[in-house]
């Protein structure tokens, strides 16, 4: 241990001017062995700084490191584990807790000494020493000054002076002047014992000599003593003196300072005075307006809010403390609080006056509108009031609770005077649509049928009109032939009340124009108002608001919303934009209902006025929702928007139950079918409709839904078709919608034209096909007899050795169709096909040439066959293909 002692202070701790006084082996406890070394060192250099420094072998050779070093002045507690037992394990508690195991007991004991001993001699801090021997720190306890700490080598340190310049001059000389000192050391000491002596002689007859000198000093220094004395009975008179003197002075301070906080507190009162006159003074001409003032007139109305705003800011006025406690200002207070009372009450009684003079007023001028299709203007009323609207504020500050009885006399007095107004508008828009007068009586220009639309509007209940009428009249239909099929299908529309059919383009032009004025009118009846609210009861307009439903707010009047405002003070309603909006809604509570009833009107005289109706509602809506999308215009609209988008589903649902629905006739045929051709005119009347329209997805989703009905409607009545072929129905059909989607290339649908073409296509080839079967049927079957012969397996040129199909049975059945019959069957067949088909479509010069294109492919595939497995025998048809185009033109041109 003392060889790596000397090794570490030579390499470690004398580059670094320390001394090692101990050191101690150790490991960390619990962890894996790896053996370091904890020392205690001091610097040579003063201050002394105490470290305990952890040193371990390099892995990399044989050479020690300097790992950590910690501050003995940071040091709180030794633990020793056990005072009695040997327990090599310890801790000491730095910034946090180390935990050793020392190599030996003794070891350990060593280290918590010197660490004991350092302490006590350079830092004596708090160090608490836990579980250590007492024996071993008394042992360690100085017993005198010079006792030695950390050994004899500390002591000599401590007590080493090292010489000054001129000492070392003074002992050369003195060796210079001795040369045998070093020689004879006795010699040269006995010497300065000699000179020593003499020194020591001379200081005393010196100070022998100075005795009288003394002695004359002493006599001095007594009679200064005595000029002291005498100076300082002076200095107490001239004490006693200034004593009076200050306290005269004391006084004359004392009663400045009385005069300085006296005025110091006159400045303070009239400052609290000028305070309270200047905020708490009312001028005698405000008094005066709040009190008699006119409010009728603008300059009394002006006053009046100068005044009104004056009292609010004394009102308002902050008070210092104490104030409130001062006579005259609770009676000022109480002024101003009667002041208001009465000035709000006689503002709240005119502008009660006001309302129920508007209402008279609007309702005088009904009358002019009731023949002309628009509302009343409010603008004057709402001009005339709007100069009421900072007292209004003033009110909503100073007395809410007149301001809500204002709000909800006016909700009140309005909502009556827009209900007659609104109801007399849609009253006038009713008469317009269907012609008739508020008696019942039609106009004398208007025809028959309208009439019959009077009666069912006046329930308003009912079944939506359709295009062909009732589904019950429907069940009763049936397919005529095709020269009276229009008639057939005219009967059938008369005998619905209100049909598309019976209206023409500019009927439903004239109803597209009267519901478009109807929500033009309203839209800024509406909008005009709800500014008005806002600016005159000063209600902003945010845009975050409460969700409330347009129900719940038609059940909220005047007392629900007194209710909402316990105290006078808003409590439960989340912005003033819903309280705008529930104003809104108790003032027009009317028009949601007259617009549905409207809405019910329009679906009547015509269902496909839905068309109309989702066009123009859902563009007055998408404007009304760019301005204020929770508006009360906005929400209402949307509400009425769900109702036409309703009526407009029920109209689609409404043609693809009556096509589910509609029957044939069995003894005449078919033709184009009625839902065919009401499709057609939908689709034509939809496109002109929703042209640039917002909600174009809505008529892509109805078409839809109507081409795939149709299709499926199609093929039934094809397949119950007992008159007319399955394919001619199927073909004729299918052309005819291949044709109404070409012409008004709806984007949706090109898929649907596309399967349209593809399927006429099908079935006139179809058709073409089973129709020639017929003019040749014997040589048809004979060459398919042929043909099975050669699929079981004969070579074609063998063919002829059968008998059934030898050459003269060819022969055979080939002059049974000479040129002239064969143009007696083709005149037969045309006469057939011709029998088939309608005239509406006029595909019979198609079919014909489609059936000339396929006789001549069967008679160039006879001829190929006759070649192939009748070689040479050279049989020919007894007709050409110039024959049969000769044939076919001249039985097209005769007919």
């Amino acid at each position: 241990m003392t060889a790596i002692k000397h090794a570490l202070q030579r390499d470690i701790f004398t580059p670094n001017d320390e001394r090692l006084l101990s050191i101690v082996n150790v490991c960390k406890a619990g962890k894996k062995k790896r053996n370091c070394f904890l020392c205690a060192t001091v610097t040579t250099e003063r201050p002394v700084q105490v470290n305990v420094v952890k040193v371990k072998k390099s892995d990399k050779g044989d050479f020690y490191k300097r790992q950590t070093a910690w501050a003995l002045r940071d040091l709180a507690v030794v633990d020793a584990k056990d005072a009695v037992k040997e327990n090599p394990e310890f801790d000491l508690h730095f910034d946090k807790v180390y935990k050793w195991v020392a190599s030996s007991t003794v070891e350990k004991h060593t280290f918590i000494s010197c660490i004991w001993k350092l302490n006590q001699r350079y830092l004596r801090k708090k160090i608490d020493f836990i579980n250590v021997s007492s024996q071993l720190l008394e042992e360690s306890v100085p017993s005198g000054e010079n006792q030695s700490v950390a050994g004899g080598d500390e002591e000599a340190v401590d007590e080493y002076q090292e010489l000054n310049a001129r000492e070392e001059q003074d002992i050369e000389i003195m060796m210079e002047g001795c040369e045998y000192a070093i020689s004879n050391a006795e010699a040269f000491a006995e010497k300065l014992s000699r000179e020593l002596q003499v020194l020591d002689g001379a200081n005393i007859q010196s100070i022998m000599a100075s005795e009288k000198q003394v002695n004359i000093l002493m006599k001095l220094l007594d009679e200064a003593l005595k000029e002291v004395d005498q100076i300082e009975l002076k200095l107490s008179s001239y004490e006693e003196m200034l004593q009076s003197v200050k306290e005269q002075m004391d006084q004359i301070s004392e009663s400045n300072h009385l005069i300085h906080l006296s005025n110091t507190n006159n400045v303070k009162l009239l400052s609290e005075i000028e305070f309270l006159v200047n905020h708490m003074d009312l001028a005698k001409g405000h008094i005066k307006a709040l009190q008699e003032g006119d409010l009728t007139s603008s300059r009394g109305i002006e006053a009046c809010t100068n005044a009104a705003d004056a009292l609010l800011q004394c009102m308002n006025v902050a008070l210092r403390p104490g104030h409130d406690m001062l006579h005259a200002v609770k009676q000022q207070q109480q002024r101003f609080s009667d002041l208001r009372e009465h000035f709000a009450r006689r503002l709240a009684s005119h502008l009660n006056s006001v309302f129920v003079q508007q209402g008279h007023d609007q309702s005088s001028t009904l009358a002019q509108h009731s023949v002309e299709l628009t509302l009343p203007n409010h603008h004057p009323f709402h001009r005339d009031l709007l100069r009421y609207a900072k007292l209004m504020e003033w009110l909503k500050n100073t007395d809410y609770g007149k301001y809500e009885g204002l709000t909800k006399n006016y909700m009140d007095y309005l909502s009556r005077l827009y209900e007659r107004e609104i109801k007399d508008f849609f009253e006038v828009a009713k008469i317009k649509m269907t012609g008739t007068t508020r008696e019942g009586k039609k106009f004398a220009t208007l025809p028959r049928k309208e009439s019959a639309v009077k009666q069912e509007t006046e329930s308003l209940h009912g079944s939506s009109g359709k295009l062909t009428g009732s589904t019950s009249s429907l069940n009763k239909l049936s397919v005529q032939s095709s020269g009276n099929r229009r008639s057939q299908s005219s009967s059938l529309l008369d005998m619905g009340n209100m049909s598309a059919s019976d209206l023409d383009v500019a009927d439903r032009t004239k109803f597209d124009k009267i519901f478009e004025q109807v929500l033009s009118e309203l839209e800024p009846l509406c909008l005009a108002e709800q500014d008005f609210i806002s600016k005159f009861f000063k209600l902003q307009q945010h845009q975050n608001i409460s969700g409330t439903t347009t129900n719940e707010a038609e059940e909220m009047d005047g007392g629900a919303l007194s209710r909402s405002y316990p105290s006078g003070v808003p409590q439960t309603i989340s912005s003033e934009k819903d309280m705008i909006r529930q104003m809104m809604t108790k003032i027009f509570r009317c028009i949601e209902p007259e617009l549905n009833n409207l809405i019910a009107l329009g679906d009547k005289i015509d269902s496909f006025n839905s068309l109309y109706m989702l066009v123009k509602m859902s563009h007055h809506v998408w404007t009304a929702q760019n301005v204020d999308p929770a508006s009360f215009l906005s929400t209402t609209l949307g509400n009425v928007l769900v109702t036409v988008k309703r009526n407009f589903d029920k109209c689609i649902s409404n043609q693809m139950k009556q096509m589910d629905e509609v029957k044939i006739s069995k003894k005449s045929k078919v033709g184009i079918l009625p839902f065919v051709a009401e499709f057609e005119e939908f689709a034509a009347l939809a496109e002109s409709i929703f042209k640039n329209a917002e909600r174009r997805g809505d008529l892509d989703k109805a078409y839809i839904k109507l081409i795939k009905a149709v299709f499926v409607s199609v093929e039934k009545v094809a397949n119950e078709s007992q008159k007319t072929p399955r394919d001619v129905v199927m073909m004729e059909n299918f052309h005819h919608i291949f044709a109404t989607l070409s012409r008004l290339k709806i984007s949706c649908l090109e898929a649907e034209k596309k399967e349209a073409k593809q399927k006429y296509t099908d079935h006139l080839q179809s058709y073409v096909i089973y129709s020639l079967g017929q003019p040749l049927e014997k040589l048809n079957h004979f060459f398919e007899g042929v043909e099975a012969r050669v699929a079981q397996g004969i070579r074609e040129e063998e063919v002829s050795y059968q008998l059934a199909f030898n050459k003269q049975e060819l022969r055979k059945v080939i002059k049974e169709y000479p040129g002239k019959e064969v143009k007696k069957g083709l005149d037969n067949l045309y006469k057939k096909v011709d029998k088939h088909l309608c005239e509406e479509e006029n595909l019979l010069q198609v079919v014909w040439h489609s059936m000339q294109d396929e006789f001549i492919r069967q008679y160039k595939h006879f001829e190929g066959l006759i070649a192939r497995c009748y070689p040479g025998s050279g049989i020919t048809m007894e007709f050409t293909i110039q024959d049969i185009l000769d044939y076919c033109s001249s039985i097209a041109q005769s007919h």
